[in-house]
């Protein structure tokens, strides 16, 4: 298993400290995609540009999931 965080940005980024042990990029990804689903779902004004990073435990970026896929 490793450490993976979920990184909020949209301009300065809000950085994931505690992070969610899973078992695979394609497990992070996934988890990516119902954290953009929920954020959706409470429909936050002004963020057309949102995105969920995911950082694995090294440091390297695995994935990028925009919250408004449409948007810019």
């Amino acid at each position: 298993m490793r450490i993976y965080y979920f990184d909020i940005r949209d301009g300065v980024p809000v950085r994931d400290k505690a992070g969610l042990e899973l078992a695979s990029d394609g497990a992070a990804i996934a988890h990516s995609k119902g954290l953009a689903d929920q954020v959706r779902r409470e429909k936050p004004k002004g963020h057309p540009e949102l995105q969920i990073v995911v950082i694995d435990e090294s440091g390297r970026e695995v994935h990028r999931e925009r919250v408004y896929p449409g948007a810019a």
